[in-house]
């Protein structure tokens, strides 16, 4: 499987009973992008040491696009990955 570049990002989130629960808009290249629907998400477990504990959502921007966020809970980092 071919893995796609990720690049990291800034994010503003909504932070309910969890910080972070949800993004609500992110800053890439200097721009922000308006998070208009929340298409998916799921959660990778951390039972590979090799493989931390993140958070996936699937997201389509005010711009039309699709985009992948991944939050690492371990570090608290966000990465993007565009999708086609």
């Amino acid at each position: 499987m071919h893995m796609q570049e990720l690049f990291p990002i800034k994010v503003e989130a909504h932070s309910g009973y969890k910080a972070y629960e949800y993004p609500k808009r992110f800053q890439w290249n200097d721009d922000w992008f308006e998070i208009e629907e929340i298409v998916d998400r799921w959660y990778q477990g951390d039972k590979d040491p090799n493989v931390p504990a993140s958070d996936y959502f699937k997201v389509k921007a005010q711009n039309g696009k699709a985009y992948l966020l991944k939050h690492t809970l371990e570090k608290e980092e966000w990465m993007l990955t565009p999708l086609k």
